[in-house]
């Protein structure tokens, strides 16, 4: 089995996903690619290339089963294990998201990527993950997850706009993570949450004042933590973020 260490990415094809493959590989690491879309799986993984990163596409769909174990299969041929699960693919839900004008479609549809997809995707890389000896789990949450946060100020512009689909899977993402953080306590898995600020992505129309490759920065250090690291909490750049 190869020293070097492997790592899959969620929706790495654009955004903070691909700068946070573009930095793992940047250190080394081999990495799947994990995207829908052929065509733009397969554009970033070329990009990523010739970067000088040791990439590979792999086709996920993290709301369908067939597809998330299809993936599994596919990391276990290509790579024997996997030494860190960044798991970022993740959408809004729709609009609008005023609570009393939200259809429930929205709702369903954020925790569907957002929290079920992140279950789905995680119990199938688990005993790929079980066979590294460092093995690190990332969860792309945001602050707007914060329930501190959130409640902290009436000021939209402070804690952001009405939202409620997107909003709460992050924190049904958070709350999420700590049980497994409970669950494998006992082993060397870490798994953590991770906000990488308010970057200027196609998920807010590009309105953030943060570069994906800033975004990313949190995610590359939580999947490189050393042994004995943090488990079970939510980091952003400046440090642990208050549930």
């Amino acid at each position: 089995m190869s020293e070097q260490s492997i790592a899959l990415v969620t929706g790495a094809n654009k955004g903070i996903g691909y700068e946070i493959a573009a930095g793992l590989g940047g250190l080394g690491w081999r990495v799947g690619v994990g995207a829908r879309d052929a065509e733009r799986r397969e554009s970033a993984v070329e990009k990523l290339r010739a970067a000088g990163v040791d990439a590979f596409g792999v086709p996920l769909d993290v709301t369908d089963d067939a597809s998330v174990a299809d993936a599994a299969r596919l990391v276990d041929e290509r790579a024997g294990r996997l030494d860190a699960l960044v798991n970022n693919a993740a959408v809004t839900g729709g609009m609008p998201q005023d609570p009393t004008r939200a259809d429930p479609s929205v709702v369903r549809t954020a925790v569907e990527t957002n929290v079920i997809g992140v279950i789905r995707v995680t119990n199938a890389m688990l005993p790929l993950l079980r066979l590294s000896a460092s093995p690190r789990i990332v969860n792309m949450s945001s602050t707007v997850g914060s329930l501190t946060r959130q409640t902290s100020s009436a000021d939209l512009a402070v804690i952001g706009p009405l939202s409620v689909a997107y909003a709460p899977s992050k924190t049904f993402l958070n709350a999420v993570t700590i049980q497994y953080a409970k669950e494998l306590r006992d082993t060397p898995i870490l798994i953590n949450a991770a906000c990488p600020g308010f970057v200027a992505t196609d998920l807010n129309g590009f309105r953030g004042v943060r570069t994906p490759e800033q975004g990313a920065a949190i995610a590359i250090r939580l999947a490189t933590l050393p042994d004995g690291g943090p488990t079970g909490a939510f980091f952003d750049d400046a440090g642990v973020v208050p549930w």
